[in-house]
């Protein structure tokens, strides 16, 4: 504020959000339960509290899972398109958890939208799309023409991987 800066966009994540079996709403109440999500929330709760009192519009994208251009090899996405280019099979859990997937070209148009139209306050930025991990990682076989290569139930489940996390997208 003091030099001068009228706007503020952060970016959060969905794991600010309590889990729940419902699609999160920005009514959802928060229960970040990892450093990363409580760091997240702890920020988007100052940042909303302080800005506008010093007269900074303030903006918070919780975003959802993204993947695309430029992800980490070792991500869900990259990882199956890289041991199928390669003929490789692809260990996974049963793939039943349900994800709200969005591709990450989308997600910066929507924080373009956000930054452009003036939006204030929290947005969750998402498809809205529920979509278990078995069918995202089946469509990615299909462009191989190797669903044969899927291995579900090879690796453990994660005990700390929540069932749902799908939210209702913001209107930009």
């Amino acid at each position: 504020a003091e030099a001068g800066v009228r706007r503020f966009v952060g970016v959060g994540t969905c794991f600010e959000y309590q889990q729940s079996s419902a699609k999160l709403s920005l009514e959802s109440p928060l229960g970040p339960t990892s450093p990363y999500a409580a760091a997240k929330a702890s920020t988007y709760l100052t940042l909303s509290n302080c800005l506008p009192l010093n007269g900074v519009e303030f903006a918070w994208c919780r975003l959802f899972y993204l993947y695309g251009e430029g992800e980490d090899s070792r991500r869900l996405v990259p990882s199956i398109r890289n041991a199928l280019s390669h003929g490789q099979e692809v260990a996974l859990t049963s793939g039943t958890q349900v994800r709200d997937f969005l591709d990450v070209q989308e997600a910066g148009k929507c924080i373009a939208k956000v930054v452009m139209r003036n939006h204030t306050g929290p947005l969750n930025i998402c498809s809205g799309k529920p979509v278990t991990v078995r069918e995202l990682a089946g469509s990615i076989a299909d462009e191989y023409g190797r669903r044969d290569l899927l291995k579900f139930g090879a690796r453990a489940e994660n005990p700390v991987d929540p069932p749902f996390v799908v939210g209702i997208p913001s209107t930009l």
